[in-house]
């Protein structure tokens, strides 16, 4: 693609750029994995939609901008560059909202990505379950038919955000009878809603960043499900393409990382081969996976779609990420107890591979769908 940028684009990123500038808080939010933290995390999404910069890529009605992806692309940049905060909004807006778009209702659209676009609604994702991790069509979660509606009972788990957030979305088995990758049913649900029982699931360092989610007969409204009854494999596919390949990890958070560590390298002074080939190979990672992007963007503009070769760019990042952590924690060596971002970020890193897909699945994936090799024999 042609990575010149026009006037009108140059004085997109200009204006994103001299925003944040003047509105990224000065000290860190606290951990939106906090109550505290994610009202904080919340009120910041709030100022981000004052400005029509929280959901750049939408439509003007809806809260954005009407930005093309290339311009979203270039929001993350600056993003992440400028360290701004964590989006406590990324299962709604980078998950749900894609999914919306391409299967949602005119009703609701309007009833729920405006008050998503400014933070007024949290969203979780309710996915995986104790016996359906990344085997999602194994789940056992049901939604039985009543008057005007489905009634939800069963177990999620590993439900990011949900223990402070206001909704959740996920797939439920609405035929029992069917086929694993049939009789499922894409659900919206709030958390409050009566028989919805919410448990924190305490991280290492102690703050809910997962719930457990329990359902005991809740009742949802046909309003509130996402494309056709029994067909929620094909429209839960849709989610699962942007949570691997271009949404939910842009590049601009890894370019971020990488001149980070870049310049972690020049503090320390560090001046053997091993470092100095660790930190360059991340920083070409980094931006081997910016000009991927840039590809994919152009392929989505000329109407293409994102398929299973999702799966592969998950693999890359995931693995990116902890490698970035992994040569950041080396040169910091005793230090790194010191260095809480990097720590933190280590942490968080090393459940890459498991999120999204375990990267064993995604290597599936990729063999079969897009190699065209034979399905495992053990499996």
């Amino acid at each position: 693609m042609d990575l010149d940028l026009d006037d009108s684009t140059r004085e997109f990123q200009r204006e994103v750029r001299e925003f944040l500038a003047a509105h990224v808080p000065a000290e860190p939010l606290p951990s939106m994995d906090t109550a505290a933290g994610f009202e904080a995390h919340r009120e910041w999404e709030r100022t981000l939609a004052e400005a029509r910069l929280s959901v750049v890529s939408w439509p003007h009605e809806f809260g954005g901008r009407d930005a093309s992806l290339l311009e979203w692309v270039l929001f993350e940049q600056e993003y992440y560059a400028a360290g701004a905060p964590g989006r406590v909004s990324q299962n709604g807006i980078f998950l749900l909202a894609p999914t919306l778009f391409e299967h949602g209702t005119p009703e609701q659209l309007q009833r729920i990505m405006p008050r998503m676009a400014r933070g007024d609604d949290i969203w979780a994702q309710a996915w995986s379950e104790p016996e359906a991790g990344s085997d999602l069509a194994g789940i056992r979660s049901t939604a039985r038919r009543a008057d005007g509606g489905w009634v939800l009972s069963g177990q999620k788990t590993w439900s990011s955000r949900a223990a402070f957030a206001d909704w959740a979305f996920g797939l439920f088995r609405s035929d029992p009878e069917a086929e694993r990758h049939r009789g499922l049913t894409y659900l919206m649900f709030p958390l409050t809603a009566e028989g919805v029982t919410v448990r924190p699931i305490p991280q290492l360092d102690g703050e809910p960043g997962f719930a457990e989610i329990f359902l005991d007969d809740v009742f949802v409204p046909d309003s509130d499900v996402i494309g056709a009854p029994n067909e929620g494999w094909r429209v839960a596919m849709s989610t699962s393409s942007n949570e691997r390949g271009l949404s939910l990890r842009s590049p601009g958070r890894f370019s971020a990382t990488a001149q980070r560590l870049v310049d972690l390298w020049t503090e320390t002074g560090d001046t053997g081969t091993a470092a100095r080939d660790a930190v360059v190979d991340a920083w070409i990672g980094a931006e081997a996976y910016r000009l991927h992007t840039f590809g994919t963007v152009t392929r989505l503009n000329e109407g293409g779609k994102l398929g299973a070769e999702s799966s592969i760019t998950k693999v890359f990042w995931s693995e990116l990420d902890i490698a970035m952590h992994e040569t950041a924690l080396d040169l910091l060596g005793a230090r790194a107890e010191q260095a809480s971002r990097w720590t933190d970020g280590y942490l968080f890193s090393l459940s890459g591979p498991i999120y999204a897909g375990t990267n064993e699945i995604q290597r599936n994936i990729i063999a079969e769908r897009l190699l065209g090799l034979p399905r495992g024999g053990n499996r």
